[in-house]
């Protein structure tokens, strides 16, 4: 299966972009899954003037980065909490990319305070269905995110670790029953 992150910060510090880092590591050491990050940051999308349906239509300097999401199997959406809500990035890529039909999401959300981005957690509960994605229920709040990752991806509390777990183990389970279901439904007629 490939799983794309999505790095939804700007900043090139960023501690949710450690976040990222770490989940990726996460999954390379204990999954046989294809994982890769978009970082927003590496890409100079401008704001919405034409949906990009397919690769062909997609302005040639963004078609690697519409084969990468359009050839995803499921997304894990990381982002910081801006104002109550997730990244205008997050949501600008999104907007040019909208429809992931029964692509399963994993969202994280991080914050320097203690609520751990909640808010943009619930925002991004409300957008991801409306994308025709299946959002997974088990969602990753990063509380202290500046205290608890480290912008390079290293895990700083070591007591967050059963949460990193927690989520991934949902995550997981959902992707790979969506997506065997998936392929079943257009690879086997009746």
């Amino acid at each position: 299966m490939k799983i794309e992150i999505i790095a939804g910060s700007l900043r090139e510090k960023s501690n949710t972009r450690g976040v990222a880092l770490y989940l990726k590591k996460w999954f390379w050491e204990n999954t046989e899954h294809e994982v890769n990050i978009i970082e927003l940051s590496k890409w100079n999308l401008p704001f919405l003037q034409k949906v990009f349906v397919s690769v062909d239509n997609t302005p040639v300097e963004f078609r690697p980065l519409a084969e990468r999401m359009f050839n995803a199997d499921a997304f894990i959406l990381v982002t910081p909490e801006y104002n109550g809500s997730y990244s205008p990035a997050l949501k600008n890529l999104l907007d040019h990319f909208p429809k992931q039909h029964r692509k399963p999401f994993g969202i994280v959300a991080g914050s320097v305070s203690p609520y751990g981005g909640i808010r943009a957690i619930q925002q991004l509960l409300l957008l991801v269905p409306a994308i025709f994605g299946i959002a997974s229920p088990y969602a990753l709040a990063v509380p202290n995110v500046d205290m608890t990752f480290s912008p390079n991806g290293k895990l700083l509390d070591q007591r967050f670790e059963h949460h990193v777990h927690n989520f991934t183990t949902e995550f997981l389970w959902l992707a790979e029953k969506t997506v065997d279901k998936k392929y079943i439904e257009e690879n086997i007629s009746c």
